[in-house]
């Protein structure tokens, strides 16, 4: 007796005859329903890409940049971002004889005085991680060389690897979006052996008394510039030095030894060291009274044109400082 036709009995003949279509139709449905469930929950994460990739860079600007100024290093959570994100696998490829490292320079954001809008530093690369801090125009800070494309942006991962006067400051990771900076690459901090002596036939001078850097290539002045000397309480020494160190990038911190001013400087740019008590020629993001005494003993210069000095500058080079 033939048994009556119905649906069920037709499936079930058919799985007889072709289980391995049946069984690939149930596999398709399957998969379906699994990337609709991640579609709908999955959470957007950060990208990681090489340093040599591209990217769009769309999404509203209001959570990057700030209008008012926030202590630079006091984080509002402690917690570590570097545990959740993609670990690289491998360097960026860059050729040359050195090794080289990325750096970013902020371009656009507030002013000496945080006048106004100023970029804004998170704890995390995307919009979601809280605000740390920010940066002013003319801030110089080294990156881990990747960049992390998080909510529409690139976002740069910042790191002080360098010795630090307070690390316990420094209690966040930080990320800054790359709208607002010019990427870059140096060979990093270079100084100068034990014994080493360089030739060259540049110097610089500094002159407090009329608060002016000239540089010289033998004879010719090639740059006068007005500088920010050291003020009363810490005088910027005189005599003659030679730059020993250069670093584009130095996270600046007081009160020195023997002094009391406090200050937390993430950043300063177009660092020439021509005294190992600090003295320094560099680049100033936070004053424009250049042409007065106005520094802890450095040497200070508008960022500009600290980087045509560094730049310029050998190791070795001598440094007059003449009252």
């Amino acid at each position: 007796m033939t048994p009556p036709s119905t649906p069920f009995n037709r499936l079930t003949q058919t799985f007889k005859e072709a289980p391995f279509l049946v069984g690939t139709v149930f596999f398709l449905l399957a998969f379906l329903i699994y990337l609709l469930v991640a579609i709908i929950f999955d959470a957007p994460q950060p990208v990681i890409h090489r340093a040599d990739d591209t990217f769009s860079r769309q999404a509203p600007m209001d959570d990057l940049v700030d209008d008012f100024p926030l202590i630079p290093v006091i984080p509002t959570s402690t917690a570590s971002t570097s545990e959740s994100l993609p670990t690289p696998i491998s360097t960026p490829e860059i050729e040359p004889q050195e090794p080289m490292y990325m750096y970013i320079e902020v371009t656009d954001s507030c002013g000496v005085h945080f006048q106004g809008e100023c970029v804004r530093v998170r704890s995390g690369p995307g919009l979601s991680y809280p605000v740390i801090g920010n940066v002013r125009t003319g801030v110089v800070l080294k990156t881990d060389g990747y960049r992390y494309e998080a909510d529409g942006h690139v976002w740069y991962h910042v790191i002080f690897d360098e010795w630090l006067s307070y690390p316990e400051r420094l209690t966040d990771e930080w990320y800054v979006a790359g709208d607002f900076v010019r990427e870059f690459y140096d060979i990093g901090t270079i100084e100068l052996k034990k014994g080493q002596h360089v030739e060259t036939d540049k110097r610089i001078v500094v002159d407090i008394s009329d608060q002016l850097l000239y540089a010289y290539e033998g004879e010719t002045l090639v740059m006068v510039e007005p500088v920010s000397t050291g003020i009363p309480s810490s005088p910027t020494p005189i005599g003659n030095f030679t730059i020993f160190k250069k670093m584009p990038s130095r996270y600046m911190q007081g009160p020195l030894p023997g002094q009391t001013d406090y200050y937390d400087l993430p950043g300063v740019p177009w660092d020439l060291y021509f005294t190992a008590g600090g003295a320094v020629i560099h680049g100033a993001f936070w004053h424009d009274d250049f042409g007065s005494l106005y520094s802890h003993g450095c040497v200070n210069l508008p960022i500009g044109k600290a980087e045509q000095v560094y730049r310029w500058a050998d190791l070795g080079t001598p440094v007059n400082v003449r009252e």
